[in-house]
């Protein structure tokens, strides 16, 4: 696989979750994508930057464009320095949430993505990459 363009953006206010949504989906563009792949991906960004932002303090997002032979992908990984998630099985259930919304956005991600994964530590922060391939 190589990675042939990437870029680090902050994620530490709404603006900059705005900005993420608006980057991921040009890059989704110049790889080809279509509206429905686009769609997802950008909706997997905005519920994973909106996580990184309310529940790990704010982190950055870093984008990589790939290929693995014919396929064309974009892959994106979140992190933060924040308090890190106790049970990730429990937090990727549908429903569950530590916070005011609907409990969807791990899990929904997940389903948005040709491949998801979630690193987590108490007190050391949280690593989300999530990919999808064209």
């Amino acid at each position: 696989m190589i990675v042939e363009k990437d870029e680090t953006i902050p994620v530490r206010t709404s603006e900059d979750v705005v900005r993420v949504r608006r980057e991921v989906r040009e890059r989704a563009v110049a790889l080809g994508f279509g509206l429905v792949d686009q769609t997802k991906l950008v909706t997997a960004a905005s519920e994973i930057a909106r996580n990184t932002l309310d529940y790990g303090g704010g982190g950055e997002l870093r984008i990589e464009c790939l290929r693995d032979g014919n396929r064309r992908g974009l892959r994106l990984s979140f992190s933060d320095r924040g308090p890190g998630i106790p049970d990730i099985e429990r937090a990727m259930t549908d429903g569950y949430t530590t916070g005011g919304g609907l409990g969807l956005g791990l899990s929904g991600a997940k389903r948005l993505s040709s491949d998801f994964a979630i690193r987590s530590s108490p007190g050391q922060g949280t690593v989300v990459i999530l990919a999808r391939w064209k």
